[in-house]
């Protein structure tokens, strides 16, 4: 078994996320009490009752996924297999660097607390947006955008899929390769909810905002190796993560071609860890013959460990 850890991103957040792991594992209650200090208000509490609209804003969705994420690793980690690899799926990038002893856990929640800050604010004062676009190819998604110019800036700002893309940028662009992209034969084509056009160049004062925190912040070299969402290739020194955490902002994530490359480095279990099971979904669209286990609650936890442990006898 040639195993894969990966973490999940803005957007996999739900209320309740995470309270049946912190009421089994005190290790894991522990970690949210960790990110309460540092956040000034009670992480699991909001997990646990919401409401809905405040777990979403990206400033507190950020670090509760980062937080319920861990705990869900911390919980199972002893029983699992050890990874060769991790990755991240945009803030699960931060998950991921925390898993592999790179960032501090309290620094980690601090950071991703102020960078969903930097991302909305970021874009405040525009009207963009985000869709995702389901049924085409990246390429041809790639020349919608192109065709859009002259309305204002849309680019592709996730490889999730094969066969999903999100675009993000100034909502009249969007909207118009929304409708480009229904006509091209789009199985779906929908905006989404989000507070800014992330991923994209819009986000340039976000990166700096990011960049001078980061100039702050004491990184170490990783136990285990990390892809990176901008390269799709491991980072090597603490000086390419900083700078690819900056990059990461206003680049898109190519999650299709980092489990492309994990697939070819002969991964073939990858274990989710936190809210859904998102990544899961894309990965098996993505790559053929590999297993997709994840660790959300008690459930799905025994359910991986059922799998683990066939596995190995």
């Amino acid at each position: 078994m040639r195993t894969a850890y990966v973490f999940a991103g803005q957007g996999a957040q739900y209320v309740g996320m995470g309270v049946q792991i912190a009421e089994h594992y005190p290790q894991a209650k522990a970690l949210y009490d960790r990110a309460s200090a540092v956040l000034g208000f009670d992480l699991l509490k909001m997990c646990q009752v919401g409401p809905e609209e405040l777990l979403q804003q990206t400033e507190n969705a950020q670090p509760a996924i980062l937080v319920t994420s861990l705990a869900c690793l911390l919980a199972v980690q002893p029983k699992l297999p050890q990874p060769i690899v991790m990755a991240g799926l945009s803030l699960g990038e931060y998950s991921a660097l925390v898993a592999a002893g790179a960032l501090e856990f309290e620094e980690a929640v601090y950071i991703v607390q102020q960078r969903g800050i930097f991302m909305k604010e970021a874009t405040a004062d525009q009207d963009v947006g985000m869709a995702a676009i389901l049924g085409l190819d990246a390429a041809q998604v790639e020349a919608l955008c192109q065709q859009t110019a002259t309305l204002g800036l849309c680019q592709v700002t996730n490889y999730n899929a094969p066969t999903q893309t999100v675009v993000g940028g100034h909502i009249t662009a969007v909207a118009r390769v929304v409708e480009l992209a229904k006509q091209a034969g789009a199985t779906a084509a929908v905006p989404l909810a989000v507070s800014g056009a992330f991923h994209t160049r819009l986000m340039q004062p976000a990166a700096e905002h990011l960049a001078e925190l980061l100039a702050t912040v004491k990184l170490r070299n990783t136990v285990f190796p990390v892809i990176s969402n901008v390269t799709a290739q491991h980072m090597c020194g603490t000086g390419e993560i900083r700078q690819l955490l900056i990059q990461q902002i206003q680049n898109p994530v190519r999650w299709v071609q980092s489990i492309q490359r994990l697939a070819s480095d002969g991964i073939d279990t990858f274990i989710e860890f936190g809210p859904g099971h998102t990544l899961s979904s894309l990965i098996k669209r993505t790559v053929k013959g590999v297993q997709t286990l994840n660790v959300e609650n008690s459930t799905s936890m025994d359910k991986t460990l059922e799998a683990v442990t066939e596995e190995w006898h």
